[in-house]
C-alpha cells in the first residue's frame, strides 16, 4: 500500500496574531480621527428622480414638435407592417387564378378578378391585360410588358412614398433635437452674462439642452431603422410582383405552358357558376 504523505499543520504563532489584531485597531482608530478633523461637507439637498413627464415639460415647445413626429412614425410604421407584405400586395390565391385564366387564354375573366381585388400585383396585371392583341406576335407581348413596367413603378412609387416618411422623421426629429440644445446653452449663457455663475442658475438651460437633445434621437433612431427595414422589404416585394406578372404574361403569349392549368381554370369556373 501507498503511504500517503502527511504535510505538516501551519499554525499562526499567537504574537504575530496579536501584532496582526493591534495593527488593524490603530488602522481604524485612525481613520476615525481624520474622519473626525475633516471639515464637515455642506448639507447636501436630496436629488429628486423627474418622471418622464417632466422631462417633456422642462424641454418647452421642441417636445411638443418631438412629439408629433414621434406619433407619425408609429403612424406610419403600423401602415408599412399592414401593407407592405407579400400576403397583402401579391395574394397567392390570386396568382393561381390568374395563372390559369393565361394558360386558358381566358383575358375577360383574368381581368375581372384583378378588378375585384384590387391590389399591386392586380393592378399591373390589369393594365398589361389592356394591351392584349391576339392577333399580334405572342399576343402583343412587348406592349404588355411595358404597360406592366409602368404600372409596376406607379406601385412602388405610392408604397414608397408612406417609407419616405420614416426617413422624413428620421431626419427631422433630431434637428429638432439639436435646435433645442443649442437654445438651451443660449439660455445658459445668458444667465452668466447676467452675472448668475451658481450651478442651479445654469442648470435650467442645460436640462432642457440634454431633454431635447435625448428626445430627438430617441425618435430618429427608431425611424431610421424602421426606414431602411420597410424600404428593403418593399423592393423585395415588388421584385415578387415582377417575376409573378411577367410569369403570367408568359403563359398567355404561349411562351411557358402549365400541365392542367387549363382544365384547372374551367373547374374554378364551373365552381364558382354552381350556387
Amino acid at each position: 500500500m501507498m503511504e500517503t504523505k502527511r504535510h505538516p499543520k501551519t499554525s499562526i504563532h499567537p504574537l504575530l496574531a496579536a501584532f496582526a489584531l493591534a495593527l488593524f485597531l490603530w488602522a481604524v482608530s485612525g481613520m476615525g480621527l481624520m474622519a473626525q478633523d475633516a471639515p464637515a461637507p455642506p448639507p447636501s439637498t436630496e436629488v429628486q428622480t423627474k418622471s418622464a413627464l417632466d422631462i417633456y415639460k422642462e424641454g418647452g415647445w421642441f417636445m411638443h414638435v418631438l412629439l408629433v413626429c414621434s406619433i407619425g412614425t408609429i403612424a406610419v410604421v403600423v401602415y408599412c407592417f399592414v401593407q407592405i407584405t407579400t400576403k397583402k400586395m401579391v395574394p397567392k390565391s390570386l396568382v393561381d387564378q390568374v395563372n390559369g385564366c393565361m394558360a386558358g387564354k381566358d383575358v375577360g375573366t383574368a381581368y375581372q378578378l384583378c378588378q375585384s381585388n384590387p391590389n399591386p400585383y392586380a393592378n399591373v396585371i390589369s393594365t398589361a391585360l389592356l394591351k392584349v392583341n391576339f392577333e399580334r406576335d405572342l399576343a402583343n407581348k412587348v406592349s404588355m410588358v411595358e404597360a406592366a413596367v409602368e404600372t409596376l413603378d406607379e406601385e412602388e412609387h405610392k408604397q414608397m412614398v408612406w417609407v419616405n416618411y420614416l426617413n422624413v422623421f428620421a431626419t427631422l426629429a433630431p434637428m429638432i433635437g439639436l435646435l433645442g440644445t443649442v437654445w438651451g446653452m443660449i439660455e445658459s449663457f445668458d444667465q452668466l452674462a447676467a452675472g448668475n455663475a451658481q450651478p442651479q442658475d445654469l442648470a435650467g438651460g442645460i436640462k432642457k439642452a440634454m431633454g431635447t437633445t435625448a428626445g430627438g434621437l430617441l425618435v430618429g433612431i427608431p425611424a431610421m431603422f424602421f426606414y431602411f427595414f420597410f424600404r428593403d422589404k418593399l423592393q423585395g416585394v415588388m421584385t415578387t410582383i415582377q417575376k409573378r406578372a411577367s410569369f403570367a404574361i408568359d403563359i398567355l403569349s404561349g411562351e411557358i405552358r402549365l400541365e392542367g392549368a387549363v382544365e384547372a381554370a374551367a373547374e374554378q369556373a364551373t365552381a364558382s357558376e354552381e350556387p
